[in-house]
């Protein structure tokens, strides 16, 4: 208690600006005013059956969380699935992905004050946790603890980075650590540094997000898709960041045969307004994917304005540039674009999947480029490489294939917490 006592204290003293920061986001994104006072530990939603609680803070965990999700329903018909996040996209995607399943719940997580992890405990009774990937909350676990609620750390990444930023607060960080009971690590670095900083009971299990099968029906929206560009070639910018859709735009402007399209995804839907008007900035002919309409033979840039559509978008691309790594940001997924089998261009910064872009570029099933400069003009060399393409193509699939399986060991590890859950409750 006493190790967590300053980080608690900066809790309550960083309340009201946290706040401020809820409103200052609902400025360009309401959804961020719905269903607050869940994040104070009060909630209206019930569960109908046990609970098995998965918490993915955003967009990215969610979706990496979607095989694990279906193998828990598997793996136990009896017991709903509640999954928290801590933004209005994260729980959106939630939504997309299981609309059609009466027993996954959702909810935002509270803030990490003892009080509301208590109420948020009390009220849902999980059997037992899953954490996605790094969202560590001191004391939530130290709460789950206390409540013999087991809690496993699931695909858990750690860069070297934020290595050293856990380690500034050595003696927080390992009693953290020591709350889980268990942690599924993607790779065997990742568990060294984890174990560094205080971490037990770390398994290497690989990553969750090789199991994520691309859906049919968005295999199908992306050959409509294509349908509507027709037969011009396509170079998609996916999951891009703030900064990065100037470079790649300019790029493409400079580098692409005039028949090109670029197919253009910024990662947060609270800026598709705002990469809009850079494209009609920059003189561009632009249509957005919400029109729904046939792409014009003049337009060259297609907005991917929609929430739940990569794996569409990547099926109606030729080739793909992989957001986030054009700028340190650390990197999007390219596993789900290798799943497909759309031709990879990643750039220098993959801080964030750094195992992955390595061992994909090593497998030739992705091309890393030293800037976006670079990554535009590799890309449109394969837009006229029908070879190299389809080298990258089996290559992707290949890799996609061979890393799979974390999914069925991160539910056998749980099953193992499952009995002493049972015993507690």
């Amino acid at each position: 208690m006493l190790t967590r006592l300053p980080y608690t204290l900066l809790w309550i003293l960083a309340l009201p600006l946290v706040l401020l920061r809820l409103l200052w986001r609902a400025r360009r994104q309401p959804a961020y005013l719905r269903h607050v006072g869940e994040r104070f530990g009060r909630y209206r939603v019930r569960a109908p059956l046990a609970v098995i609680w998965v918490h993915a803070v955003s967009v990215g965990e969610t979706r990496a969380a979607e095989p694990l999700v279906r193998a828990l329903l598997a793996r136990w018909p009896e017991h709903s699935v509640l999954l928290t996040h801590m933004t209005p996209t994260g729980r959106d995607t939630a939504h997309a992905l299981f609309k059609d399943e009466a027993r996954v719940l959702r909810a935002y997580l509270p803030y990490d004050l003892g009080c509301f992890a208590h109420a948020f405990l009390r009220h849902f009774r999980p059997l037992f946790g899953v954490i996605m990937e790094t969202e560590l909350w001191p004391n939530l676990l130290a709460a789950c603890r206390r409540r013999r609620i087991p809690v496993m750390l699931a695909n858990a990444r750690l860069s070297e980075r934020s290595a050293r930023r856990y380690a500034r607060v050595p003696a927080l960080t390992a009693l953290t650590m020591k709350a889980l009971s268990a942690i599924g690590a993607q790779t065997a670095a990742d568990a060294a540094r984890l174990t560094q900083l205080g971490a037990r009971r770390v398994t290497v299990t690989g990553n969750i997000k090789f199991d994520i099968t691309p859906p049919p029906e968005l295999l199908a929206l992306g050959q409509t898709l294509r349908a509507r560009i027709g037969a011009r070639p396509v170079v998609l910018a996916a999951s891009t960041r703030e900064g990065e859709e100037a470079l790649l735009i300019d790029a493409f402007a400079r580098h692409a045969p005039p028949d090109a399209l670029l197919l253009l995804v910024p990662r947060h839907p609270q800026r598709f307004d705002e990469v809009a008007a850079r494209v009609r900035a920059r003189q561009l002919a632009l249509q957005r994917r919400s029109e729904d309409a046939a792409v014009a033979a003049a337009t060259r840039v297609l907005l991917g304005d929609s929430m739940g559509e990569m794996f569409a978008y990547y099926a109606a691309a030729d080739v793909a540039l992989i957001g986030g790594s054009w700028l340190p940001f650390g990197g999007q997924n390219l596993i789900e674009a290798c799943a497909v089998g759309t031709p990879v261009v990643v750039g220098p910064h993959t801080f964030n999947f750094q195992a992955v872009a390595e061992d994909a570029v090593r497998a030739g099933a992705a091309l890393r480029a030293e800037d976006a400069e670079a990554g535009m003009r590799a890309a449109i060399a394969l837009l006229a490489d029908d070879e190299g393409r389809t080298r990258l193509v089996r290559a992707g699939r290949a890799f996609a294939t061979t890393h799979q399986g974390a999914t069925a060991r991160s539910v056998a590890i749980l099953a193992q917490l499952q009995p002493a859950a049972a015993a507690a409750g």
